[in-house]
């Protein structure tokens, strides 16, 4: 896209944010909520990946009414979580801290105390950004991200990341960075519930079907003995976040490198597909997961 229309979308962009922010989030929330479902009914193509999604996960077990309704929550969820994130950035620390509650801080902390950084797990859901705002506060915490292809975007989805606690290392720097930060002893966030590409996947078991999945998180783990603990961000009836913080898993190297990578990805994306499972609205079903297959 040429600069001038990049310019024009971050004018719009702006625009828009000033218009939130000037909302009641009730009002916001709402708004967001009804432009996913409006998405979901005309953008043919993600809802047809969403449901072809759910197709892969769930087959027979659930009605094509309820993978319908599942694919069109899952749209307004991230709808409304897009126009929360930025209502969030305008709200006062007081009225933030009272929409998140946190439980598990204790395994970040005893983590923590291995001297050794901490690997944060955990998968698009919920609205994973605000676990930033919790996790933050129990050390440094520094989150894997790649960047968007509209810079002035990128700028904007940055500026946001650090008034919630977070520091974003890019993916062309990922490895020397987040070596860098274990040894710091600093909280680092990997997300890896999204399709990689072949030259650069391992295949583990997602929902009865091969996907392919990034090894940095195992990686990072053989290499420092840094902690893993999965965390997960979830929405709450009264409208506000709940993040939760599960034990840190516990793996004992084999001294076969490939296969250890192989069964602590395998884990970790089980761990997901367990919390998707159990309340799969919340989950990302219209990113194509499965796109990147073994080669036969």
């Amino acid at each position: 896209m040429p600069e001038t229309g990049h310019k024009v979308i971050h004018v719009l962009f702006r625009g828009f944010k000033g218009l939130i922010r000037l909302l009641p989030r009730k009002f916001c929330l709402a708004i967001g909520r009804m432009l996913g479902s409006t998405v979901y009914c005309f953008d043919k193509r993600h809802r047809g990946i969403a449901l072809k999604n759910l197709d892969i996960a769930f087959g027979d077990k659930i009605s094509r009414v309820n993978k319908k309704r599942i694919a069109q929550s899952s749209f307004a969820h991230f709808s409304e979580a897009l126009f929360d994130i930025m209502k969030f950035s305008s709200m006062s620390d007081e009225t933030k801290e009272a929409l998140l509650s946190i439980e598990g801080e204790e395994h970040v902390r005893a983590a923590l105390n291995k001297r050794k950084g901490v690997l944060i797990v955990t998968a698009h859901y919920g609205n994973w950004e605000f676990g930033t705002i919790s996790i933050s506060k129990l050390g440094e915490f520094h989150v894997i991200a790649r960047a968007l292809d509209i810079k002035c975007l990128e700028d904007e989805l940055l500026a946001l990341r650090e008034s919630f606690g977070a520091h974003v290392i890019y993916k062309q720097q990922a490895t020397r960075q987040t070596l860098r930060s274990l040894k710091e002893n600093r909280i680092v966030a990997i997300l890896i519930d999204q399709n990689v590409l072949h030259d650069q996947a391992i295949f583990v078991d997602f929902f009865g079907k091969l996907a392919g999945t990034t090894p940095a998180l195992a990686a990072f783990h053989l290499r420092t003995g840094a902690p893993i603990v999965p965390a997960f961000c979830l929405p709450t009836p009264m409208k506000g976040y709940h993040v939760r913080l599960l034990k840190p898993l516990e793996f004992t190297p084999s001294g076969d490198y490939s296969a250890d990578v192989q069964r602590i990805t395998q884990e970790c994306t089980k761990i997901i597909e367990d919390q998707i499972r159990d309340q799969p609205e919340f989950w990302l079903w219209f990113h194509d997961r499965w796109r990147s297959q073994p080669k036969i």
